[in-house]
């Protein structure tokens, strides 16, 4: 069951990242996630034999579909905090945004070529008059059990982004946070030793989730 149900857990915060693709301007949250959760979905089933026959590919959709889809730039300042961002170059910036994307992509992608889609239930945004929005989603696994997922968004320069993601109570965002700092202590606060071994401060991440999960 703690298998089970760490791999829609796994599936979701894989799910988080693409979700927010070609939003039409003007779109609310709420038809954001729902349009795009569609698109994906069918994109999967119609592709999913190749992906797994070439994850690299289905890695380079995934990614390609990210980067103009969320809010990069205030996902990277958020989880290296001002403590560390204002200090950091652009060019470091630039590296860790492509350094977290690309961890992503590999430490979770697989769960989304292993999925079996039951059922997605999307939620109204809470309030879309401000410029911070969550919509909640309901993902029904082929277990019949079911995971609830959260999606913060923020409006950048109108639209809206994707920010931060909650699965089943666990604060994705906040794991980020504190990975980093500790990562930037163990380091001696060296910024590109931290950046250049992000992929394995993301292996960490998924694996306190795993605890969790576990507890």
């Amino acid at each position: 069951m703690i298998s089970l149900l760490r791999r829609g857990l796994l599936v979701m915060l894989a799910a988080a990242l693409p979700l927010m693709a070609n939003a039409a301007p003007g779109q609310s949250a709420h038809d954001i996630v729902q349009d795009t959760t569609t698109r994906l979905l069918a994109d999967l089933q119609a592709n999913k034999e190749q992906y797994k026959q070439d994850p690299s590919r289905f890695y380079d959709a995934l990614n390609s579909i990210v980067g103009p889809a969320v809010d990069v730039e205030g996902i990277s300042k958020s989880i290296m905090t001002v403590k560390y961002s204002r200090n950091a170059t652009p060019a470091q910036m630039q590296r860790f945004q492509e350094n977290f994307k690309r961890s992503l992509m590999q430490f979770y992608g697989n769960a989304l070529l292993e999925f079996k889609n039951q059922g997605i239930t999307v939620g109204s945004a809470k309030d879309e008059s401000g410029d911070r929005t969550s919509v909640d989603m309901i993902v029904k696994g082929d277990n019949g059990a079911t995971y609830p997922l959260s999606y913060t968004l923020n409006k950048v320069k109108g639209e809206w982004k994707v920010r931060n993601v909650i699965v089943n109570g666990i604060n994705i965002g906040k794991l980020f946070r504190d990975q980093f700092s500790d990562a930037m202590q163990k380091n001696g606060n060296n910024l590109d030793k931290t950046i250049d071994n992000w992929a394995g401060e993301v292996a960490k991440v998924k694996q306190e989730t795993d605890k969790a999960i576990d507890k």
